[in-house]
């Protein structure tokens, strides 16, 4: 086992894609903003994938040393916010949060590691 990733825990969560905005979705996230992945990689998000199926359910994974403040870190960085706005329309939410605070960690039952 890499000792680098031994202390970061994985997350993993699941959200849903409008239907009919899933092609921009697609499109949108082919030329993430540099300053977005650079504020990610500054705040504890490593190994961080999007995965979409053709129905629009969206299952995000990341590696972090601590979820919570890869959270509260990436709320504080103004570029966040903007990319928050721009991608609202996309998810399906019963609330007013932005996506990024729909994000309900699964719980892990296996690892091969």
């Amino acid at each position: 086992m890499n000792p680098e990733h031994s202390a970061r825990q994985r997350v993993c969560f699941v959200l849903q894609i409008k239907p009919d905005r899933l092609e921009e979705y697609r499109r949108r996230h082919a030329a993430v903003w540099p300053d977005m992945i650079a504020a990610l990689q500054h705040t504890g998000w490593h190994n961080y994938s999007l995965f979409l199926t053709p129905t629009g359910q969206l299952i995000g994974y990341l590696e972090t040393e601590n979820f919570q403040l890869a959270q509260t870190g990436m709320r504080d960085e103004p570029i966040n916010a903007l990319w928050q706005s721009e991608m609202r329309d996309f998810f399906v939410q019963t609330t007013s949060k932005d996506p990024d605070q729909l994000m309900s960690p699964l719980e892990e039952v296996f690892h091969i590691d």
